[in-house]
């Protein structure tokens, strides 16, 4: 078995530089090669108003990793079921968005999504999802370049609640949660006691418990992009299966080629596979690796051809989002730990 301490020195040195600068208040990770696993849970849930000490085992706010972890496969498993197809038009299921945007532009964030909606944030969940389809449509970029944004798997959660009848997240938890039987480790209603804190904010307060991304609490069990939350001990958990097991055989291996590939309709190489972010191994055959960030702190890369990844879980944003040190470590973080993996 690999000596993770010894081929990761400076990967576990950056990791130690989190907590010891104090760059976020909680800190868990789990780095591992197959069976081999160093994790550590540390820090604190909460700073203000009092200090908590994290606990073994709390859920954090997954924020954008929501995305990968359960929409995607979500829509994967309906296009395995021959209910959907990544070139269907998104004018099929959702009627009210203008231009000629794919499915597959949704999660590979090429759909050209733009469109202005005034006074999103006071807007209630009916009226929020009503200026979604209203105001957005796909513009002159569609096809044609990258641009990341959450709308996009916000509008691949309506198409799969348009074709089932149920909510996305609902949706995900039948068909993914459930069935790999981590029902008490990833969840979108974590105990509120049990989840570390994010942001203190005007208007809501201390966010805790509940998403901390502005549409996903609004949008609640509609939402695609945001929502869920996890304990470090479930991500591992979904990591391995999905790295060994294609979910315990909820996914094909066409499905999962389609995770680790670009599948972009752009001409060449894009770096874009559905939903998750494609890099380069730095080993000699620069086999692909993918990978997803989360805004509250939390971020996932995992190689399936060397069976390992590393995974961090943090809470940025608390006590505020102004925290631009955790962004600038987690991409120093990111390069190390690939250059340390091979």
């Amino acid at each position: 078995m690999v000596d993770l301490r010894a081929k990761y020195p400076r990967t576990l040195a950056a990791l130690r530089q989190l907590r010891e600068e104090a760059i976020a208040p909680a800190l868990s990770y789990a780095l591992f090669e197959g069976a081999a696993t160093l994790r550590q849970e540390t820090g604190n849930a909460c700073l203000t108003p009092k200090r908590i000490p994290l606990r073994p085992g709390m859920y954090y706010d997954l924020a954008s990793l929501t995305k990968v972890v359960a929409t995607t496969p979500t829509l994967a498993r309906l296009v395995q079921a021959g209910e959907l197809s990544w070139d269907d038009p998104v004018a099929k299921y959702l009627p009210q968005l203008r231009g000629g945007a794919l499915v597959r532009d949704l999660l590979t964030h090429s759909a050209g999504i733009e469109g202005y909606i005034p006074h999103r944030d006071e807007l209630n969940q009916q009226e929020l999802l009503a200026a979604l389809l209203k105001e957005e449509s796909f513009g002159s970029n569609l096809a044609k370049n990258i641009c990341y944004t959450d709308l996009g798997l916000i509008f691949a959660g309506l198409i799969a609640e348009k074709i089932t009848g149920k909510p996305i997240q609902r949706l995900a938890q039948e068909e993914i949660i459930a069935p790999l039987h981590l029902e008490g480790e990833l969840t979108y209603r974590p105990p509120r006691g049990e989840a570390v804190a994010t942001e203190l904010i005007a208007k809501r307060g201390l966010v805790v418990g509940e998403p901390h991304d502005p549409k996903a609490a609004v949008l609640g069990e509609h939402c695609g992009s945001a929502g869920l939350f996890a304990t470090l001990a479930g991500l591992e958990a979904y990591a391995h299966a999905l790295l060994e097991t294609n979910l315990e055989g909820l996914l094909t291996e066409e499905a999962m080629t389609e995770l680790f590939t670009d599948q972009t309709r752009l001409p060449g190489q894009h770096n874009r596979a559905l939903g998750w972010k494609l890099f380069a191994s730095r080993g000699a055959d620069r086999h692909p690796v993918v990978a997803h960030t989360g805004f509250t702190g939390t971020f996932i890369v995992l190689d399936r051809q060397q069976n390992c990844g590393l995974i961090v879980l943090t809470n940025r944003v608390h006590p505020t989002a102004k925290n631009d040190a955790f962004l600038d470590w987690r991409d120093q973080l990111f390069a190390t730990y690939l250059n340390e993996k091979g």
